[in-house]
């Protein structure tokens, strides 16, 4: 099974920008699809985006409510065990515990969902002050 841990949270201001960062570890963890989740306080669990294997493909919510896409970027470099998700022009509402998640397996309505993921990180703190 691939450990995460994620890194690069911090307080920033309203309209500034935040890489965070996931190192995955374990054998097979450059096979995984990795994507990133977030809790706001008193909300539930919240999928922001997801990048496939490869890096060829990336997901991002389809409701605009939701979408941080325009906002959001995530990348990964497999050679480094890593994944981003650079976020610019942050706002008070994207504050949140923001959490790296993989699988194996990329259907979209399980990284909607969030259910059935197998692995997570303990996640990093992002607050956005207005």
């Amino acid at each position: 099974q691939v450990q995460l841990v994620e890194s690069g949270g911090g307080l920033v201001q309203a309209g500034g920008s935040l890489r965070l960062s996931c190192a995955a570890s374990g054998r097979t963890s450059s096979s995984y699809n990795m994507g990133w989740f977030r809790q706001a306080p008193g909300k539930e669990r919240e999928f922001v985006s997801a990048i496939s294997a490869s890096g060829g493909k990336t997901y991002y919510p389809e409701t605009a409510a939701d979408s941080a896409k325009g906002r959001f970027t995530i990348s990964r470099d497999n050679a480094k065990n890593m994944v981003y998700l650079q976020m610019n022009s942050l706002e008070p509402e994207d504050t949140a515990v923001y959490f790296c998640a993989a699988d194996p397996l990329w259907y979209r309505s399980m990284w909607d969902s969030g259910k059935y993921i197998e692995a997570w990180g303990q996640g990093t703190l992002v607050t956005v002050s207005s």
